[in-house]
């Protein structure tokens, strides 16, 4: 998503609202009951991730590394949605209900604007390139990532699970 894109959301309401009918109405963006067990579900798998990252930073399969920061990341919001009786296939989806139910209530505009660069499929990964880095490292055949960019990856996933984890906590 382009950077205009998600200001857009940010500032205009009435779009983040026709934006989640329509993914309502393509039945992308789904109403279900709030499963207590799904939602530790996910955070057990962002947590495994995470793992995960740090295993393959210490083996030096960063590119490895750098898929599993954008899985931990979108289990931690697939968890966060989920609380207010949402689920989502898609990445768009999640982050217009990620906008409507808590941006500026737990969530700022640094956090929206990294899981957006994250989660979306025609940008690049935290900052600069989301999704085409996620893509390199699983799809491509060289070995593009270093040990530093892997580990500044994991230190911002990490940080957003914890705050995924913090509005959790705040609002039991």
């Amino acid at each position: 998503m382009k950077e205009y894109e998600l200001d857009k959301l940010l500032t205009d309401k009435d779009l983040v609202e026709e934006r989640i009918k329509e993914f309502q109405e393509q039945k992308i963006l789904k109403k279900q009951k709030i499963d207590i067990n799904e939602i530790q579900g996910h955070l057990l798998k962002a947590d495994h991730n995470l793992r995960f990252v740090s295993e393959n930073i210490r083996l030096g399969f960063y590119d490895w590394a750098i898929t599993g920061c954008y899985y931990s990341c979108y289990h931690a919001a697939l968890a966060l949605i989920l609380t207010k009786g949402y689920s989502s296939k898609d990445h768009l989806a999640t982050l217009c209900i990620l906008i409507k139910e808590f941006y500026k209530k737990g969530l700022s505009q640094e956090d929206i604007q990294i899981l957006s660069r994250l989660l979306d499929y025609q940008d690049v990964l935290f900052y600069v390139e989301s999704k085409n880095k996620r893509e390199d490292a699983t799809y491509s055949t060289k070995i593009k990532f270093d040990k530093s960019e892997s580990e500044q990856l994991r230190i911002k996933a990490t940080l957003f699970v914890s705050k995924i984890k913090s509005i959790l906590k705040d609002s039991q």
